[in-house]
């Protein structure tokens, strides 16, 4: 072989090792970026994720506290759902109570009170079954929530802050007041 033909396939041969050597640099250089570019990728939308995780959360929070409140609502207007007829019926109940107090004469009258008894208990049933009561005051303790003072009096067959004489009847319906008594209370 002569000299020239050595010189070219030694070139030849040592071409290709340098084009690979460049073509190695040239992969590994463009990785490293990929992978940074990857990785910060990967971050942006690992933090989305969270953020979108967490919005998720807190809705599903205020949904929840919504219906809570929904329901409390409800089961409370189920529960005092007779407040207002009750509240229009007391007048009525009073005037019956005053006209009770009456003394009856002559038998028709008798037979005329015996009958607003029996109106009245009737009342008094009905809106005891939807949960009314009477409020207790006369001989118990003043309770500002349960009772009005609007006289006092020092009368020593009584205790302190005890209520003396009830002027009009206060009622609840199931746990809240919808009528406090008038009272006067013991000094």
């Amino acid at each position: 072989m002569s000299e020239e033909t050595k010189n070219d396939q030694e070139l030849n041969e040592e071409q290709p090792k340098v084009d690979n050597e460049e073509t190695v640099e040239e992969v590994f250089a463009e990785e490293e970026p990929q992978e940074e570019q990857t990785t910060d990728e990967l971050s942006e939308l690992q933090a989305k994720l969270d953020e979108s995780e967490n919005r998720y959360l807190r809705l599903r929070a205020d949904f929840d506290n919504f219906r809570r409140r929904i329901n409390a609502e409800n089961e409370a207007k189920e529960k005092y759902r007779s407040q207002a007829l009750i509240t229009e019926l007391l007048p009525a109940l009073d005037n019956f109570e005053r006209a009770l107090n009456i003394e009856a004469d002559n038998d028709q009258t008798k037979t005329l009170l015996q009958g607003m008894e029996m109106v009245h208990r009737s009342l008094i049933e009905a809106i005891k079954k939807e949960g009314v009561e009477a409020i207790e005051a006369v001989g118990q303790e003043f309770d500002p929530h349960m009772h009005q003072a609007v006289m006092q009096t020092e009368d020593e067959a009584y205790g302190s802050n005890v209520v003396v004489e009830e002027f009009q009847k206060g009622y609840k319906l199931k746990d809240r007041v919808i009528r406090p008594s008038m009272v006067k209370v013991n000094q």
